[in-house]
């Protein structure tokens, strides 16, 4: 269940527009989590059907349903039909727009799980796409318009998470244990440098968001590049958790459980929020 905290995305365009007074957008917007969370999990159990046999081999992934055999793969083929039919063709019913960006998310995540994700560095971009189709599919139901720097700040911070689970891959591997078969495209060097080169242009890219003219305009406030302190704090605390603790393997996991990122996340929305609001 904790895999859905990702299209929490999707909220996004209301969030840092401001537009929450408008029921038919909230409306609209959660149903379109919904669907997406349908979607998505069709993708996942087609992934866990092709993934059984290195899913096996690793230390948690083996407990999934398939890899352990408490479900069957006629019925996982079954559940992927049905789930992934009822979302797109609800969606299509709902906006033909969020229509095309399911349909959208669904073909490359099919081809991410038959091939895509064997290849190193192009298994991560397709994953941080993903995440920013999930803005679209927020927007497609709001026609609030996506700033440029949100779409940028999504892209390279899914980037930043999904070279923090390569790392966990990497030192699996290192263990003796061969998790992926992309895994000879990625080694500690690279993956570490990568995580700084992404975590310093993350940061930046979010004080250049809060600074520019068309958000400080259409926010109606100056000050909200003092809410950058909390996103640097979040992503120290994230290459703390990947680096000292060496435990990256499950973002979505660390969000939940980690009551230091908890805080500081919860730190920036009331700042974030306060800001706008009442300064």
């Amino acid at each position: 269940m904790h895999q859905y905290i990702k299209n929490l995305f999707i909220f996004m365009p209301l969030l840092f527009s401001f537009s929450f007074s408008n029921t038919d957008d909230n409306i609209n917007t959660l149903l379109a989590f919904l669907l997406f969370s349908i979607l998505t999990s069709s993708v996942y159990i087609f992934n866990d059907l092709l993934d059984i046999k290195e899913d096996r081999a690793h230390p948690t992934k083996k407990n999934r349903p398939l890899a352990k055999g408490s479900v069957s793969k006629k019925s996982a083929v079954l559940l992927i039909l049905l789930l992934c039919s009822s979302s797109l063709l609800l969606s299509f019913v709902l906006n033909s727009t969020l229509f095309f960006v399911l349909l959208t998310y669904f073909i490359l995540n099919i081809f991410y799980s038959i091939k895509l994700k064997h290849i190193a560095v192009l298994d991560i971009f397709i994953i941080a796409t993903g995440f920013v189709l999930r803005l679209f599919a927020g927007w497609a139901v709001t026609d609030i318009e996506l700033s440029m720097w949100i779409i940028l700040m999504t892209f390279l911070l899914a980037l930043f998470l999904a070279l923090a689970k390569r790392r966990d891959d990497v030192l699996l591997s290192l263990e003796g244990q061969e998790t992926r078969k992309n895994i000879d495209g990625y080694n500690l060097e690279f993956v570490n440098a990568s995580m700084v080169l992404m975590a310093g242009v993350v940061i930046m890219s979010y004080i250049l968001y809060t600074i520019s003219p068309e958000v400080t305009k259409r926010l109606d406030s100056n000050y909200l590049y003092l809410t950058s302190f909390f996103v640097i704090l979040g992503v120290i605390r994230y290459m703390q958790i990947t680096f000292v603790e060496e435990n990256s393997g499950n973002p979505t996991k660390i969000v939940i459980e980690d009551k230091f990122l908890k805080l500081t996340i919860l730190s920036w929305l009331i700042c974030f929020i306060g800001i706008v609001k009442l300064i």
